[in-house]
């Protein structure tokens, strides 16, 4: 996981993966009027309370138009798990970078300190459940007298197996892709993704150093199926060896289809797909013949949700 985390951070170094995940993803920051054009990288050294120097985070200064010189800075954190006291580590990391701030800029007595953002990118397989703010976490009744003593620091998190799926196939982005990359539910759907970062460089080839990268988050996606598979490390071959993938699990799941009878066959595919499939869908499948489930087999590999398999385009 700490070569995933290196690779996120090297993702999320790029302005153009952070301009679109404030667009897809931050609308509180849109709000703000980010100015994309002028944000810049913040390159802070800093410790934590433990001595430990925290050098790797990803934090961006986003120019906005609240007012004049009015900066937001972004700061982005990585998590393969919930973590509970995130809203205390957040605390934590807001106060280091204002410290930081403070010193670095050489701010005095009555200067505005500028306002932070922090969000967790959530890639674990389990929902985020964590309290996302302080106020969560303290023992006090709602009506104490104390409340006001009390911190408030939220963060925004964003939980990437628990967006819309459709939502995302519609963004021409590349977090939407990243997104998408990280909810594959099996490799028919990791093979359609592929062609579709293929053909998102091929539109937009000023952006060889983020398709390096994004070379790497597939790579490390094939490496996950099972069985385990010698992994080349160009995009397009890649992109050539899931399609081959693609139609030997298109014939063993006929094969299997054969055996176990192919509407049992069917429906178990799309279970592992979509989930729980409707009654009135499970009628459906019951009752057609042989060639009609054979196409819907074959819809199944790549379709986007379950009403695609049985579309009228199909």
């Amino acid at each position: 996981m700490a070569d995933h985390d290196s690779l996120y951070h090297r993702l999320f170094s790029h302005p153009l993966m952070v301009e679109h995940l404030v667009r897809d993803a931050i609308p509180d920051a849109m709000a703000a009027g980010v100015e994309f054009a002028r944000m810049d990288r913040v390159v802070a050294k800093f410790h934590d309370r433990t001595g430990q120097r925290r050098d790797g985070d990803v934090i961006w200064r986003l120019p906005t138009r609240e007012g004049p010189d009015m900066y937001l800075y972004l700061l982005l954190e990585f998590q393969s798990r919930t973590d509970w006291w995130m809203a205390v580590r957040a605390q934590v990391y807001e106060g280091l970078l204002w410290q930081h701030l403070i010193a670095d800029q050489g701010l005095k007595a009555g200067d505005p300190l500028p306002p932070v953002l922090l969000v967790v990118l959530h890639n674990g397989h389990d929902r985020w459940t964590a309290p996302t703010g302080t106020a969560d976490l303290i023992g006090l009744p709602a009506a104490s007298r104390l409340w006001p003593w009390q911190p408030r620091i939220r963060y925004h998190v964003l939980d990437m197996g628990r967006l819309p799926g459709d939502d995302l196939a519609r963004r021409d982005t590349l977090t939407a892709l990243l997104f998408r990359l990280e909810q594959r539910r099996d490799p028919f759907e990791l093979a359609a993704l592929v062609d579709e970062v293929v053909g998102w460089f091929r539109r937009h080839p000023d952006a060889q150093a983020l398709r390096r990268l994004f070379s790497e988050l597939v790579r490390q996606a094939v490496i996950g199926l099972e069985p385990p598979l010698a992994v080349p490390d160009d995009l397009m071959e890649m992109r050539t060896m899931l399609a081959t993938l693609s139609e030997d699990w298109k014939r063993q799941w006929r094969a299997e289809g054969k055996a176990e009878g192919k509407a049992e066959i069917l429906m178990r595919l799309a279970e592992r797909r979509f989930g729980a499939i409707p009654a009135d869908r499970r009628a459906r499948i019951l009752a057609a013949d042989e060639a009609t489930l054979d196409a819907w087999i074959d819809h199944l590999l790549d379709a986007p949700d379950l009403e695609a398999v049985f579309g009228p385009s199909h």
